[in-house]
């Protein structure tokens, strides 16, 4: 017979595990590992099983888009598109509360992206030339939006009202069918507040080459903008050139530094809230204080008590996550940059002072107010952010992503005889002699 156990016993917190580091070269070469979690050996295997898809969507169409849909997603969505009319059911059918929030949500993305449209330029040379630069948007745009561990009407948001706001004539969103063979609800009541109207229920690296190649139908895009699982993110990056794409989306990371104010709960959750998204995500605390770093785990321990991903974020915690104490915040920012990371919060008495120190990060959260999940969902700024070290030289999507630029150039004669002789030296030197005649011959 086995004893019974006690209160305590049955609800104490099990141990957790993950690295704690002082700063300095161990630190540095422990976060640039985790930067390059998605590299590898088994990364190459991937990168052919998804080539392998795109060319039977690029050849079949749609019968591949069934065909694989029904042996990845264990549903064969026939027909691909989702009935318009869905869409507002959908939308009919979301709770009040959450339909309320969507639209704050809508509207506080909406108001900030159209900060961010571009002007035209113009200008007037030296001798009478004209000389500009214009926008326009792109004619289709492919919207993906990921489904499996979860939903995301937020990412719905975040990619159509950018896509809307710079202008696009037809939005493509694709997104993979549930066990029902629909669609999250959540997602598709997004999708008709922000006025998508043309849905197809299939996703991952499948969905990808139905919006690169087109098919029957679903329509080939000039962009696809939206995150994924790493098949999704392989496919994209394998048609890039075919289409424009936002970026290569890895998987989520925050960054939290933090001094002597932060508080070890809140810290946690803020660590929990990005652990709990993937098994690959990263979790990272860098901080000045010895005491924080003695009382994370155990409030880590705590908060995944009756978790509902308890062992998604265990998994992440264990093998992505880090504790690195330093000496100083100076410290602190230099191995953040190191990092780059997609997340970066700053839980510290004068977080702007250190967001000046910051030259890497896709968004920065400053002080005790800011979590990182109302970044997620309703700040504005856009929460498809550059993961994995690429914040380096990369930033968010943005409405730019979803609009091209022309330069305009009409010089006058003076212009060309001012210019023209200097035109035809270069030309000469480089030994292309049509490119010096179509001058010269103008100059009279």
């Amino acid at each position: 017979m086995v004893a019974s156990r006690s209160a305590s016993e049955t609800t104490a917190p099990q141990p957790l595990a993950i690295t704690c580091l002082r700063g300095g070269d161990a630190a540095a070469r422990r976060l640039t590992e985790i930067a390059a979690r998605t590299e590898g050996g088994a990364l190459r295997e991937e990168q052919e099983r998804v080539a392998a898809i795109l060319e039977r969507v690029r050849l079949e169409g749609d019968g591949a888009l069934l065909e694989l849909s029904e042996r990845f997603d264990g549903v064969r969505p026939d027909p691909l598109r989702i009935a318009p009319e869905r869409l507002e059911l959908a939308w009919r059918d979301t709770p009040a509360p959450l339909r309320q929030a969507l639209e704050l949500a809508h509207d506080r993305i909406e108001t900030f992206h159209r900060l961010q449209r571009p002007a035209d330029l113009a200008m007037q040379g030296p001798h009478g030339e004209s000389l500009g630069r214009r926008w326009r948007p792109v004619q289709r745009a492919g919207l993906y939006v990921p489904g499996g561990r979860a939903s995301y009407p937020s990412t719905v948001l975040m990619n159509a009202v950018p896509a809307r706001v710079a202008g696009v004539e037809r939005i493509v969103m694709v997104t993979p069918p549930g066990p029902d063979g629909q669609p999250n609800r959540t997602v598709l009541a997004a999708a008709h507040l922000a006025g998508i109207t043309e849905i197809y229920r299939v996703g991952g690296a499948q969905a990808i080459g139905a919006l690169a190649y087109g098919t029957a139908s679903i329509p080939k895009v000039d962009v696809i903008s939206g995150p994924g699982n790493l098949w999704v993110t392989l496919a994209k990056k394998a048609v890039y050139g075919t289409v424009g794409i936002d970026s290569l989306a890895g998987p989520s990371e925050v960054l939290v530094i933090a001094d002597h104010t932060a508080i070890p709960e809140q810290v946690a959750a803020d660590l929990l809230a990005q652990a709990e998204h993937d098994p690959l995500a990263a979790a990272i605390l860098i901080t000045t204080s010895t005491t924080l770093a003695s009382a994370l785990p155990g409030a880590l321990a705590a908060q995944l008590s009756c978790h509902p991903r308890e062992a998604i974020v265990r998994r992440a915690l264990a093998d992505w996550g880090l504790i690195v104490v330093c000496d100083t915040l100076d410290e602190a920012a230099g191995l953040s940059d190191r990092f780059a990371p997609e997340h970066l919060e700053l839980l510290v008495e004068d977080p702007d002072t250190l967001a000046e120190r910051i030259q890497h990060a896709g968004a920065i959260f400053l002080g005790p107010h800011t979590p990182e999940a109302v970044g997620d969902y309703l700040a504005g700024p856009n929460h498809t952010l550059p993961t994995c070290g690429t914040a380096r030289f990369a930033g968010a999507l943005s409405v730019e992503t979803f609009l091209r630029h022309t330069s305009l150039i009409r010089f006058n004669p003076e212009a060309l005889a001012a210019t023209g002789p200097a035109v035809v030296t270069l030309a000469e030197s480089e030994g292309l002699h049509s490119h010096a005649e179509s001058v010269r011959r103008r100059l009279g």
